[in-house]
């Protein structure tokens, strides 16, 4: 068994975090480093008349002010790697030329010798817009005359669906039961504690860009800046240290950073973008803002027949990666982890004068949204627990592998077994009696569940393959390269552990170099929740071939054969006989500088690099969230009273770091569920730029998470499976289901999200329920 993988070994990057020693993108000081600001459109759509920037040019400090005309002609390719240069994309200027689409659009840049001066010179950049009536509602964009961007008449970027529903038609309607429910989702978004931030420094006798970046993906950056710029990729350097969070955010250049490196390259110094946080919450980016009507088809005993999904999604005004991506697997994913024999999807995504969409933890979370409280609603329309329902549709071990509805494959998951251990964990027999005592006494108590699969690390041209780079040092000391993007992560933590145990060294001789594109061999980052199985992949096969290098010359040198050594606590030794061996840095010795002394055909040194290619179109991992609430009908307020997931990622390479991610994602989909909502007026307007309208769930208003594991290794490296998204799928479906279950005695049924206090009031109000 290996030492490490698999224990709660402490996190390598905690001591500098908690002392604050880390370094973030703030952190980075440049020689003469200058700082931007950004002039933002106050309107939602208008023309761009006339700029003015005499004014602020005259303000003592400032060095620069750019707009369109300045900057966008120096671009020249700005295509993402995860979409290819075909892929249809939304004309994405740096800076607005035009016309300005959303409230917060940047429409001027000013560079001055620091932010106080930048933003004092970006107040006197005066700019003449004509205003134009804006597409606010998405939900009414396909009919609307007007047009977010003049290319796309109509508002639609695209669609992608299944099967025509017309030929489910005879299905439902033969079915003894049919039950249908649109739920509509607000938009919020994923709020990192660090907002976005970049520092570029152009080199112009050496043709060279360096970045700074707050990224999940430092490689991506530099291939976007090398395009951008239409210089070599090897001449430009990447280098991410400590990002707070990203959740999808992060992982790909938008706009503002464009900009910054085009106006870098014109610059005699490096230039240094943070974002504040109104500019985060008015430009960064929204999620989550989509709507579905979904149907089930149901036989007499609750056993579904068929389902539809007819999706629409909000794209925003510059949507990123580009308009369909985040979405596509909505309606693939749909059929979530049910027998469910025929069915099909439509989604449609349509631009608006909004933020634009950008992916968030689980873009595709409204699957699981939409099946889950499609199948509560449909249990309690039918009469029968929503659990029994469950229960009689889910998929079993004997069931697999199977694919669903859409031809997605599935295995090595369970479904059935991570539902029953959470009704177990909560003792859901008790539950339902203490639910129907505090109904006699006025109490309005739920129950909600959300079980789910998702997709993690898998064989997608963007995503498939990940490198490593392994170097025992002359002193014997291990240093492991990978790409990285841990932004919270703990890839650090991890890949130290599962090279310890590659090469039998001790934890404590291991280290890893991340985040620099000088250093680090290529890799896509983190995102897809592809981090733990492929950067696994990757050390597995770097390590076998310096394993078996270490062993050959220790062989050689002790005179045994190779069979009978073992490689463990950086040590070679001779089994059975302990004393006869030799450290890593012994062996290291040898390697390096006795070359007389190595055994015939093996190469001096001790540095291998290898990359993983994934031969598994998908690893799935899969969940279930369960959790109970009390509803106060004359207030609507919700508490959670217990919340419990079962899990199952394979054998967890660290159960800290996976019950971690866990707890974060949860906590993310509880705000989704009760208090966040980046709301527009009519006007386009945004109603939630500062986080005293902007509402997120603090240690108040969390309960305990209480977890419970089931382990299924993947057919991939190690069994493992990917964890960092699941917890936000979950939890939001989860917490709609028990404040639908608590209500449900008074006629409520839901269908707008987020639940907040005065939208419960008013559910309870329109079903006629007389409170106090």
């Amino acid at each position: 068994m290996a030492p490490y993988t698999g224990t709660r070994t402490p996190r390598v990057e905690d001591p500098r975090l908690l002392t604050g020693t880390g370094t973030y993108v703030d952190d980075v000081v440049r020689p003469g480093m200058l700082h931007a600001c950004f002039v933002r459109s106050p309107v939602a759509r208008a023309r761009i008349a006339a700029i003015d920037v005499s004014e602020a040019l005259r303000l003592d400090g400032v060095h620069a002010v750019f707009v369109a005309q300045d900057l966008n002609s120096g671009v020249h390719e700005q295509w993402y790697t995860l979409n290819g240069p075909e892929d249809p994309d939304t004309p994405r200027p740096p800076l607005a030329a035009d016309e300005v689409r959303f409230v917060g659009d940047p429409v001027a840049m000013v560079v001055a010798v620091d932010r106080y001066r930048a933003e004092d010179a970006a107040e006197l950049v005066v700019v003449d817009y004509d205003e134009l009536p804006p597409v606010v509602d998405y939900a009414t964009a396909l009919e609307s005359t007007e047009s977010v961007h003049a290319t796309h008449p109509g508002n639609l970027v695209g669609e992608l669906a299944g099967r025509p529903m017309e030929e489910l038609a005879p299905v439902f309607e033969d079915a003894p039961h049919v039950v249908g429910v649109t739920i509509r989702q607000q938009a919020y978004c994923p709020v990192p504690l660090e907002t976005r931030g970049i520092v570029a420094e152009w080199s112009a006798p050496a043709g060279e860009m360096t970045v700074w970046a707050a990224t999940q993906s430092p490689h991506e950056v530099r291939s976007f800046c090398a395009r951008l710029l239409g210089v070599d990729e090897h001449r430009v350097r990447v280098v991410m240290r400590d990002t707070g969070g990203g959740f999808g955010q992060k992982v790909l250049p938008q706009r503002e950073d464009m900009c910054v490196l085009l106006a870098a390259a014109k610059l005699p110094a490096a230039l240094k973008w943070i974002e504040d946080r109104q500019e985060h919450l008015m430009a960064a980016g929204q999620a989550r803002h989509e709507h579905g009507e979904a149907r089930l088809a149901l036989d007499d005993e609750g056993r579904i027949l068929a389902a539809t999904l007819d999706h629409v999604q909000d794209a925003g005004a510059y949507p990123t990666p580009s308009p369909v991506q985040s979405g596509l697997a909505v309606g693939l994913l749909f059929p979530g982890p049910y027998r469910i024999p025929q069915g099909t999807f439509r989604s449609r995504f349509v631009f608006s004068n909004t933020s634009g969409r950008v992916a968030y933890r689980g873009p595709w979370q409204f699957e699981s949204m939409a099946r889950e409280v499609l199948l509560d609603t449909a249990a309690r329309r039918i009469g029968m627990d929503p659990v029994e329902l469950r229960r009689r549709n889910m998929l079993r071990r004997e069931d697999l592998p199977t694919a669903n509805f859409n031809g997605m494959p599935y295995d090595h998951i369970t479904p059935y077994e991570t539902f029953e251990q959470a009704l177990e964990m909560l003792d859901c027999p008790a539950f339902r009696r203490e639910q129907e005592q505090a109904r006699a006494q006025g109490r309005y108590l739920g129950l909600g569940t959300c079980t789910y699969v998702e997709p993690t690390a898998g064989a997608t041209p963007f995503h498939g393959t990940e490198g490593a780079t392994i170097r025992i040092e002359p002193s014997g000391k291990v240093n492991v390269y990978v790409a990285g993007g841990s932004c919270g992560n703990s890839l650090e933590t991890t890949v130290v552990q599962l090279t310890a145990d590659a090469l039998g060294a001790a934890i404590e001789d291991v280290s890893t170099i991340q985040g620099d594109t000088a250093l680090t061999p290529y890799g896509a980052g983190t995102g897809g929740s592809r981090s733990g199985p492929m950067t696994a992949g990757a050390i597995a096969e770097t390590a076998a071939g310096l394993r078996d290098r270490i062993l050959a010359i220790a062989g050689h040198r002790l005179e045994v054969a190779v069979e009978k050594l073992e490689l463990t606590g950086s040590r070679a030794s001779v089994t059975g006989d302990p004393e006869k061996s030799l450290t890593l840095a012994e062996i290291a010795d040898i390697a390096y500088f006795q070359p007389h002394a190595m055994p015939p055909g093996v190469p001096a040194g001790l540095e291998a690099s290898g990359r993983y290619r994934s031969p598994h179109l998908m690893i799935w991992a899969n969940a279930t969230h369960l959790c109970t609430c009390e509803v106060d009908i004359v207030t609507g307020g919700v508490k959670l009273l217990r919340y419990i997931v079962s899990e199952d990622c394979g054998p967890m390479i660290n159960p800290s770091v996976v019950e971690g991610q866990i707890y974060g994602g949860t906590v993310q989909g509880i705000g989704g569920a009760l208090y966040e909502h980046l709301a527009y007026d009519e006007d386009g307007n945004p109603l939630a730029t500062t986080f005293m309208d902007y509402l997120l769930p603090t240690a108040t208003e969390v309960p305990v998470i209480e977890l419970g594991h089931i382990e299924t290794p993947s057919p991939g490296p190690g069994g493992h499976k990917g964890v960092g998204e699941g917890g936000a799928i979950g939890s939001a479906p989860a917490i709609v289901n028990a404040v639908a279950d608590a209500l449900a005695p008074l006629g409520v049924e839901i269908g707008r999200l987020p639940l907040t206090p005065a939208s419960i009031v008013e559910l309870v109000e329109q079903a006629g329920v007389m409170t106090p």
